[in-house]
């Protein structure tokens, strides 16, 4: 069975790499970009990304902006968004999900609660 491609897209260079170590442990492909408009390159160039964790608070292109660019096109609409925040605040999360995030999870992050995310949002 093919590995599932993560990328994930965060302004953050140490959130990197703490996300791809886990992902990676758990035999995930990830790909990562430090910026909105780096991640929609990498996703044009690579078909096979099954899910993005897209950082909320990047400057330039937040994760909201970056969400609404992404269901408008005919390339990323169909990739499942989980909006990652280290900034939860009440109603963060619907906030997120309005915007077209297919799931929601903050920081320090669970790391079994963002494998049951993935998992459920690529199957």
């Amino acid at each position: 069975m093919p590995q599932k491609v993560i990328l994930i897209i965060d302004d953050d260079n140490r959130n990197i790499f703490a996300l791809k170590a886990v992902l990676k442990a758990k035999g995930f492909d990830c790909l990562s970009a430090l910026s909105a408009q780096e991640g929609f390159s990498i996703i044009e160039q690579n078909g096979n990304v099954a899910i993005v964790l897209m950082d909320m608070m990047m400057p330039d292109m937040d994760g909201y902006q970056a969400i609404a660019a992404m269901k408008k096109s005919a390339v990323m609409q169909n990739i499942p968004v989980l909006a990652v925040t280290a900034q939860a605040m009440v109603g963060d999360r619907e906030r997120c999900l309005s915007a077209g995030a297919t799931g929601y999870i903050s920081k320090p992050i669970n790391v079994d609660e963002l494998l049951t995310q993935i998992e459920n949002f690529t199957k």
